[in-house]
């Protein structure tokens, strides 16, 4: 059985155990050896982030510097361009072979709102998609079309996501955490505590460099 390679592309600002803690247990339920972190440049889809690039990476590598389940690829922080997923993973793809397992993590949000995303037709042609539940989010997909593109798509059988190299949705069985960046960089900016949202390294790297602060 090939090695599934599962991608985790984000902008991470900050990371914090919303993100973290779901995609260690999707390891646990698919058998991941690794997840490369993709901290995005130009995110697409939502404002600029608050930290630069390098810290951003900084607070990546203090928040798995004893994860061993994690790597970094900062090849988007390369790019002028926005960061479409599509043109990340036709890199990859390039690279890494074609038969290949890739996974591309996503959340349950992201998953309701993937027609808006840039070629998205193609993503199955590059790689399976692992999806994270969400609190708050539905279940089905907004439109007739879009359910009935999800239901041939998913599978039950993980053993699919590392036979094929790419072309399956695999619905997470993931714990829920009610944790985002945007609230945190508010009580931040507010002189609250975030001790239970994200690791204490990257709480120390963030009063280091000063971030978040008025």
């Amino acid at each position: 059985m090939s090695e599934l390679h599962a991608l985790f592309g984000g902008t991470f600002d900050p990371i914090h155990f919303g993100h973290l803690r779901p995609v260690e247990a999707l390891a646990q339920q698919v058998g991941l050896k690794r997840i490369t972190l993709l901290p995005n440049n130009v995110p697409p889809h939502r404002p600029q982030p608050e930290a630069n690039a390098a810290q951003r990476v900084d607070m990546l590598r203090c928040a798995t510097e004893t994860l061993p389940l994690f790597e970094i690829d900062t090849r988007e922080l390369q790019r002028e361009t926005p960061s479409w997923t599509v043109a990340t993973l036709e890199t990859l793809r390039a690279e890494r072979g074609q038969q290949q397992p890739l996974g591309f993590i996503i959340g349950q949000d992201s998953l309701l709102t993937l027609a808006k995303w840039h070629r998205w037709q193609d993503l199955l042609s590059l790689c399976h998609l692992l999806v994270c539940k969400r609190p708050g989010y539905a279940t089905e997909m907004d439109s007739p079309e879009m359910q009935a593109w999800l239901d041939h798509h998913i599978t039950q059988d993980v053993q699919q996501l590392h036979q094929r190299a790419a072309g399956c949705i695999w619905l997470a069985e993931t714990p829920l955490y009610n944790i985002s960046a945007t609230e945190i960089r508010q009580r931040r900016h507010q002189n609250l505590a975030c001790d239970d949202l994200l690791p204490a390294a990257v709480i120390a790297y963030i009063d280091r460099a000063g971030l978040y602060r008025d």
